[in-house]
């Protein structure tokens, strides 16, 4: 177990490959990989195909970067700092990225069909929607690697035809799955607190996992309450200890996200060169995540710093 526990340099070096199709976990502000996709970025990967529920901050980074080739999505923004990403919509406006959307509920079913192994998933949401009636992805790239030869298929119940039609899903089994938690045991168990997302059905299906965490605690600890467990240790290919490692997106029970930050980064990301000194500020220098946290300060750290009760930073400065 122990050959699991390494960096996030020697992780993203050993599973993370050029065009692979890479899940991003957590939930716009919430809970992203961000020391996983820093590195990513620094390490130069290319052609990256991203598949994600509803991502933000890591997703605008790995986009404005330049990894990126094509995203599969249901959402794409900051919250309220970004409703919809500024790197994700010049890219897409620019044609340097190709984009398909589904809804919500779609991507949910996608990763759940593909942790599942089954060739398809069946729904009746979205029948009435341009989601169903519309394609991001030209005809010419359908089938091509991992791009469905469909992006889906509109058919008759054929159980019930009295029942209406049905939208047939294809599943998602990622290449690479990377999520953060607040904890893993010695054991390499993994437990995310509060929401999940779609991070569980992610990493079980995808070929190799990559975990971030907040602390390595016990075995006995973990194993204390295993119903909330999230993931056994087999599933997992690298687990990367790294305290704050979704800043400047929150992480419940450890901390609120940074709203200092995502403000600045709201004012330089729109510009080309004002992104590029963002990328030259918070990630390119950094070989280690102390290093980065150093420059975040110890201030700025503790005016996020969670309430132990509630689970977010109370009396928080949203603004």
């Amino acid at each position: 177990m122990q050959d699991k526990f390494m960096t996030a340099a020697e992780a993203v070096r050993k599973f993370v490959k050029d065009g692979d199709q890479i899940a991003l976990g957590g939930f716009t502000v919430t809970r992203n990989p961000m020391t996983l996709i820093r590195e990513i970025i620094r390490q130069g990967k290319k052609d990256l195909y991203l598949v994600v529920h509803s991502q933000g901050q890591g997703m605008e980074l790995m986009i404005g970067a330049g990894c990126v080739r094509r995203v599969e999505l249901a959402y794409g923004g900051v919250a309220r700092f970004a409703p919809t990403g500024y790197r994700f919509k010049k890219a897409f406006k620019e044609k340097k990225i190709e984009v398909e959307d589904y809804t919500n509920y779609h991507m949910s079913l996608r990763f759940l069909a593909g942790a599942m192994g089954l060739p398809f998933v069946v729904t009746q949401s979205g029948l009435q929607t341009d989601v169903v009636r519309l394609s991001g992805f030209s005809p010419e790239c359908r089938g091509q690697g991992r791009i469905p030869k469909h992006k889906l298929k509109v058919i008759q119940n054929p159980l019930n035809p009295d029942a209406g039609d049905v939208v047939v899903l294809p599943p998602l089994n990622p290449d690479v799955t990377l999520i953060h938690a607040q904890y893993v045991g010695e054991d390499g168990t993994v437990r995310i607190k509060g929401l999940t997302f779609a991070d569980v059905e992610q990493a079980k299906a995808a070929g190799r996992v990559i975990v971030s965490c907040e602390q390595i605690v016990p075995t006995e600890y973990i194993r204390r309450d295993p119903d909330q467990n999230c993931l056994p240790p087999f599933m997992v290919d690298a687990i990367v200890p790294a305290a704050f490692g979704a800043h400047p997106t929150a992480c419940f029970m450890h901390y609120d996200y940074d709203p200092n930050h995502l403000n600045l980064f709201k004012k330089m990301a729109p510009d080309d060169d004002m992104f590029k000194k963002y990328l030259d500020d918070w990630v390119y220098p950094f070989e280690t995540q102390e290093a980065y946290l150093e420059k975040v300060g110890v201030t700025q750290l503790l005016k996020i710093k969670a309430n132990p009760v509630v689970g977010y930073a109370t009396g928080l400065d949203r603004r």
